[in-house]
């Protein structure tokens, strides 16, 4: 990996009605070559808490005096990040899988204590937000175009890009002319991605056993097909390269598009894992292929819970799809210790989108020494809680039969005093 040298170069685009400005970066290797190409325009909306128990929205650009000495690029992986502001950041992650490549994550940060884009706010913290982008199967000699506003939403922030023309792994120190154009741009039917003026590649998904069906009639489709294989993941810290989120399981996603259901199991060979861990929030983005499930955990100082998942990629038959929630209590449990639960679950996360995990074990937050700290059991496996059931049960059982024989005791007596 090289730690890169870079330059900018600023545009101001406009019509005659209003006028906009997109920022162009280019990124060089050590060798001075150009490894990663960027021109955009991001527009945040941001909401707070300020004095008087209230809140505030502030809306800004991304400046032009943004400054990108943390940008990163390898052969496989590629960030372009861009600092701004007093202690403001934006970047964009990108991984590379064969011919193709996408945008795992953007992440930004905020200075709460920039009084002048934030007045009155009662914090003085710097917040982050994680969010999954849909920039899927650019062509790997190709610049991923895309003019339409893309309005992305997580938490409290409001993200809007437009006028995007990048380029994460450039070969030969040259920008390319061929373009993969996003499906908003594309004025057909179509919602997958079309490459122009270069040969179009088609991946496989690396997931098994694909099937499809009629929908379901329930909210919570019986799987058709055999349960995934178990799959171990981590993510380390940046500073230290210590671990500091786990996570075990197996995973299948049920899928609901056009009528058609599908479901599709994850093939942990084929499945890399990164993300980010923070005091109150932790994420972990797991990459099969065209295929990206980004899992956002927060904690509220006492217990974790899965609090957002955002899955993008292409179903069996090839067609792109996008799902999320932003609103989930899932798999919660203490912070000093992880989530287990060996049972098969089945969690509806969208009106399309289920998804089933087995042999579940997570801990995003207090990993220590690599290891899984004490579990709480879901209650499907805890087997505790069947033993008041059961005694319970066994008593009624028993006050039934008393009462039976002594209604029978009694007939018997009358009938005794009737023949005397």
């Amino acid at each position: 990996m090289y730690r890169l040298s870079t330059f900018m170069l600023f545009l101001a685009l406009g019509t005659v009605f209003q006028q906009s400005h997109g920022i162009e970066v280019n990124v060089t290797d050590k060798d001075n070559k150009l490894c990663l190409y960027a021109n955009l325009m991001v527009n945040f909306s941001v909401s707070y808490e300020v004095t008087g128990n209230k809140s505030a929205t502030v809306k800004f650009e991304l400046p032009l005096e943004a400054e990108t000495s943390g940008s990163v690029c390898d052969t496989t992986t590629s960030t372009l990040k861009l600092d701004f502001g007093d202690g403001h950041s934006w970047s964009i992650n990108f991984t590379r899988s064969g011919k193709i490549y996408q945008a795992d994550t953007i992440v930004f940060s905020y200075n709460l204590n920039d009084t002048k884009l934030f007045p009155n706010s009662t914090s003085n913290e710097t917040a982050t937000v994680t969010v999954k982008p849909h920039i899927i199967n650019v062509g790997v000699d190709t610049c991923y175009s895309c003019k339409s506003d893309d309005l992305i939403e997580a938490d409290m922030v409001s993200q809007t890009l437009s006028n995007v023309l990048i380029q994460a792994f450039v070969s030969g120190g040259s920008k390319s002319d061929n373009l993969t154009t996003c499906a908003a741009d594309v004025p057909t039917t179509t919602v997958v991605p079309t490459t122009t003026n270069a040969t179009s590649t088609t991946t496989a998904i690396p997931t098994t056993n694909v099937t499809s069906t009629t929908p379901p009639t329930t909210s919570t489709p019986v799987p058709t097909i055999p349960a995934p294989s178990t799959g171990k993941y981590n993510v380390t810290a940046s500073d230290n390269k210590t671990v500091c989120l786990l996570a075990t399981f197996g995973l299948r996603i049920g899928l609901l598009q056009n009528n058609k259901y599908e479901e599709m199991n994850l093939d942990p060979n084929v499945t890399t894992a990164h993300g980010l861990c923070g005091v109150n929030i932790s994420d972990l983005v797991l990459v099969s292929g065209p295929l990206t499930l980004m899992f956002t955990f927060t904690n509220d100082t006492k217990k974790f819970h899965l609090h957002a998942l955002n899955i993008t990629g292409n179903t069996g038959s090839g067609v792109a799809f996008s799902e999320a929630n932003t609103n989930l209590s899932l798999w919660e449990a203490a912070i000093s210790s992880s989530y287990m639960c060996n049972k098969e679950q089945n969690s509806t996360i969208t009106d399309a989108l289920t998804l089933f995990t087995f042999k579940l074990q997570v801990q995003p937050f207090g990993v220590e020494k690599g290891l899984f700290s004490i579990a709480h059991e879901c209650s499907m496996d805890d087997v505790s809680i069947l033993i008041p059931i059961i005694v319970g049960a066994a008593l009624a059982g028993l006050i039934i039969i008393v009462v039976i024989a002594y209604v029978i005791g009694r007939r018997k007596t009358y009938v005794g005093y009737q023949t005397l």
